[in-house]
């Protein structure tokens, strides 16, 4: 597919099955440590989860070949170490946009 000029590169995406059998797809946002382990956050990209813009966040692993998966957080313990994390990076990103929208001024 050739890429046509102005156009932004494609964000990497996954479908998720969910517990009903359904799919959604998401956008990832990033992948990220936190606790010694590494996550991911996703935002759908679709339905009435897409409007709330809320992001999913799961445990994220590759195997030996690289091939990701993706599994549940086990307890609120752990989400609120891996939902602290990612208010921290989200809180940077948004510090360093401003940080770099200002020195194009």
């Amino acid at each position: 597919m050739a890429k046509r000029q102005n156009e932004e590169p494609e964000e990497m995406t996954v479908t998720l099955t969910l517990d009903d059998g359904s799919t959604m797809e998401c956008v990832v946002l990033t992948i990220f440590e936190a606790g010694g382990r590494d996550y991911i956050a996703l935002l759908p990209m679709e339905g009435a989860e897409e409007e709330t813009g809320e992001a999913y966040l799961y445990r994220y692993e590759e195997d030996e070949e690289g091939n990701p998966s993706l599994d549940n957080i086990g307890d609120d313990e752990e989400y609120e170490i891996v939902a602290d994390a990612f208010d921290e990076l989200l809180d940077e990103q948004e510090y360093d946009e401003l940080v770099s929208e200002d020195e194009l001024e």
